[in-house]
């Protein structure tokens, strides 16, 4: 069989990266998701406590997780899941932040869990991502072990706060008659797990390169190493061994454009409410383009990692300061950072795709089935 020419492929890899595709969401999905992250966030900035609200924030971003289809129990019950996995998460990089031995292996166990996990059981974008930055933030929080209990506790808040907001949207939305005409198999759809052999040979090669990404930020004692192996999650964490690595490139693009999103976002020195504000937006627009075109929902997931990161991290005062050069400083070594975690992707997916270790991964495949 002839090969397509090079044009015909660079016209289909065009089309790729700059096809929309409609939206597959109902409205009022994204304005769940925004508001369930936004309210903490919201709630912190007018009690004078943003670093905690934003803390707050990230447990709820469990949210983004919610299933669209299935019963009540079933949704609520995933989310339930997600919500453990995200405290859990984040429990587990305190512990480890106070035995940096542990920090690598620690992170490592964590991603792998949360990426083959959230194959297996087919969660959409972001699946494990917002899991993973819990942990690797963690990571690099200095808190002593008496203090964990009480910030596990706020992330585990967050993560009620939604569970029950969508147990709210849920008991409403299975109500509604457009919901009730739907085939009875499809309103109690379970998720079907994947029964793939390459599923563990893909997730090892995604938490290796991660993994990879962290031991570069700590050999190079950059100031916060967890933006380098997350830069490298947000890239990989869609790549298949059945797929062309060329086609992450809007994951690319939009991770390095989103860097520049923050930069301009930053420079104005927001107040706490401008802050929230802003975090409402930047996830009603991501939960909207999500499933239309990822690279434009990247782009500004790349921002809200920073916001939630940096301004979670006790950063506030800061940034928020006119004139101030703290902003510029952090866009420009977020910059080199996402440089650096975007090259160590495209190296995994060179790697993830090369002839040898497809055929490597067939034949293990072969022997195990």
């Amino acid at each position: 069989m002839s090969q397509p020419p090079i044009k015909q492929l660079i016209d289909d890899e065009l089309a790729h990266l700059l096809t929309v595709k409609a939206s597959s969401r109902p409205w009022h999905l994204p304005l769940l998701a925004a508001l369930a992250i936004s309210i903490p966030v919201l709630i912190g900035a007018l009690t004078g406590e943003l670093a905690m609200g934003i803390q707050a924030s990230l447990g709820a971003m469990v949210i983004l997780n919610l299933p669209t289809v299935g019963s009540l129990w079933q949704r609520q019950r995933t989310l339930l899941y997600c919500a453990l996995a995200m405290s859990s998460s984040f429990a587990l990089g305190l512990l480890a932040q106070n035995l940096p031995v542990l920090r690598l292996p620690v992170f490592a166990v964590i991603t792998f869990s949360l990426i083959l996990g959230g194959r297996y059981w087919r969660l959409p974008p972001p699946a494990g991502l917002f899991m993973v930055m819990a942990a690797a933030i963690a990571l690099f929080m200095p808190i002593p072990l008496a203090q964990i209990p009480a910030k596990v506790a706020v992330i585990a808040a967050g993560s009620s706060f939604a569970w029950l907001l969508a147990l709210i949207y849920n008991a409403v939305l299975l109500r509604v008659p457009a919901q009730a005409a739907l085939a009875p198999t499809e309103a109690t759809i379970k998720p079907q797990p994947v029964r793939d052999p390459a599923l563990i040979p893909e997730s090892l090669i995604v938490t290796g390169f991660v993994v990879l990404a962290l031991a570069v930020g700590l050999w190079l004692e950059v100031s916060h190493p967890y933006w380098i192996p997350m830069s490298c999650l947000i890239v990989m964490q869609g790549m298949h061994l059945r797929t062309m690595w060329v086609k992450q490139l809007h994951r690319l693009l939009g991770t390095m454009a989103g860097v520049l999103v923050a930069w301009g976002l930053l420079s104005l020195a927001l107040p706490p409410i401008g802050v929230a504000a802003t975090i409402f937006f930047m996830l009603l627009w991501i939960e909207s383009m999500i499933t239309r075109h990822y690279g434009l929902a990247v782009m500004i997931i790349t921002p809200l990692t920073i916001f939630i990161a940096e301004f979670g991290g006790g950063h506030a005062a800061s940034l928020a300061e006119p004139g101030n050069m703290a902003a510029q400083a952090l866009i420009e070594a977020r910059l080199l950072d996402t440089a650096l975690g975007c090259f160590i992707a495209l190296l995994g997916g060179l790697f993830m795709h090369s002839k040898l270790v497809k055929r490597a991964v067939v034949a293990t495949a072969a022997k195990v089935s």
